[in-house]
């Protein structure tokens, strides 16, 4: 039974700023993707590398190139792209990088690999000193050491917007503009709004052995990194992640009444596959939770955009949540066995 707490630490005092800091990049961003589909050899394809926490912040902009880009995306773990060698790595492709340290060595790797194979190379990181910005071409930043996750989607969608417009894919990027513009305080108000949900949440898993996650579409990312990144990494606690489609393939046999799943869901349209989920989980778990941005208020944010928006709400959200674990269990979210303590 948990007894230890530590005080909730509130909001972060930068949030609205590192955000905003983040937005205006986005000229840099659009003349960046000028310079290559304006190139010689043009834009052939896109690798989106990463680990842990920063490859979760391009699983968003993956969904939203695979399903409107005119080239191929590729999205694949730092060590991996750099041990797969991709066969249509080369001239003509873009690799964005990312790491919060800027000093990961995979993604170091990985960046120096795709610049000797002739890739153009942008980095996504906090600072511009740092390894990771040196070894690419370019480097977008957000400076913060706390506020994380909103700015890196941010960095990610601007880019994304930038390559499907200079690519011609019809869009009214004007008010996707206008929309992210909004993202500071609407993602402000969203962490307010969900303070009860998120302790709720925190109290009512804290003692559970373990906790199976579920998240869909662009959303996946946020359902995948709460589990590794917070509840594993940051918590010692057991968690599972998901795919809310596959999950009807095998996983919900593990569910009982006493199971707690916890759903993510979004509002883009794969959104049916959460909801699928939530049915099932209404009927056979008295132990679900649900994280759904149809609650939030998004001031600023049209309807028709939501489901853009709605990966990197929730993926605020789940940073958030991670605080409430942390004042709930008396469990130091920056506490490590391994990381940065030992070799690996």
């Amino acid at each position: 039974m948990t007894t230890a707490t530590l005080p909730l630490k509130p909001i972060n005092p930068d949030f609205e700023e590192t955000v905003s800091f983040a937005l205006g990049q986005r000229e840099a961003a659009r003349d960046f993707v000028e310079g290559i589909t304006g190139s010689e050899a043009g834009l052939r394809n896109v690798f989106l590398v990463g680990c842990g926490g920063s490859l979760v912040a391009s699983y968003a902009v993956h969904h939203m190139l695979e399903t409107r880009a005119p080239f191929p995306v590729f999205h694949m773990n730092s060590a991996e792209f750099h041990l797969r060698r991709p066969a249509l790595l080369g001239e003509g492709s873009l690799v964005v990088v990312a790491s919060h340290t800027g000093t990961t060595k995979e993604t170091v790797a990985a960046a120096e690999f795709a610049r000797a194979a002739g890739a153009t190379v942008a980095a996504v990181t906090r600072l511009p000193d740092r390894p990771l910005a040196k070894a690419a071409h370019t480097a977008f930043t957000y400076g913060s050491e706390d506020t994380v996750a909103a700015p890196k989607h941010v960095l990610f969608g601007q880019l994304g917007h930038a390559l499907l417009e200079k690519s011609g894919v019809p869009g009214d990027y004007a008010r996707l503009r206008a929309a992210y513009e909004a993202l500071p305080g609407a993602l402000h108000a969203a962490q307010l709004e969900s303070e009860e949900l998120c302790h709720a949440i925190a109290a009512g898993l804290a003692d559970e052995e373990v906790t199976y996650v579920l998240s869909a579409g662009p959303n996946y990312g946020a359902g995948y990194g709460f589990t590794m990144c917070y509840l594993m990494e940051m918590q010692w606690k057991h968690g599972g992640s998901y795919h809310a489609g596959e999950f009807f393939h095998g996983a919900f046999e593990v569910v009982t009444e006493d199971q707690p799943v916890l759903l993510m869901l979004g509002e883009d349209g794969t959104r049916p596959m959460a909801e699928r989920a939530k049915t099932f989980l209404d009927q056979y778990t008295r132990k679900a939770y649900y994280i759904d941005t149809r609650s939030l208020s998004l001031p600023g944010i049209p309807e028709d955009l939501r489901g853009e928006i709605s990966p990197i709400a929730l993926n605020t959200l789940a940073s958030r949540l991670a605080h409430h674990y942390e004042a709930v269990r008396g469990h130091d979210l920056d506490k490590r066995r391994y990381m940065f303590k030992v070799e690996y």
